[in-house]
């Protein structure tokens, strides 16, 4: 018997959530694998569409790999910073950056869908 939209929604966050690494979707689908066999990656990827769409999970394109939201965005920007040696994503709230990339766009009359910064580094932890 397939799974509700919602089901599966939670399924994948589940799996995001207990991850400390971001993970790609092949990743997830080995997961959900375990316990359900036949899910095939097309599943996967749809259901974590809909889950950056909602704002629920965030996905980070320079690395083709998903983090669930950890703040409330709706009028503010994902600010994800990815620790290029152990691989950890801090996220972090970039309210302000917001009208600096409004009136970016502005001059262009370019219509921004979403807004996401991603900043390549090392953390705390690793630069000690």
């Amino acid at each position: 018997m397939r799974k509700r939209a919602a089901a599966r929604q939670s399924d994948v966050l589940t799996v995001l959530k207990g991850s400390d690494r971001p993970m790609t979707a092949y990743q997830i689908l080995e997961c959900l694998q375990v316990k359900e066999p036949n899910i095939a990656a097309p599943t996967v990827y749809r259901t974590l569409s809909a889950l950056t769409v909602q704002g629920q999970a965030h996905k980070l394109e320079s690395i083709k790999a998903f983090v669930p939201c950890r703040c409330e965005h709706s009028e503010s920007v994902p600010v994800l910073a990815i620790c290029e040696r152990c691989g950890t994503v801090e996220e972090h709230d970039g309210s302000g950056l917001l009208p600096e990339l409004s009136a970016l766009t502005d001059r262009t009359a370019f219509q921004a869908e979403r807004h996401i910064v991603e900043i390549h580094g090392r953390c705390s932890g690793c630069t000690a």
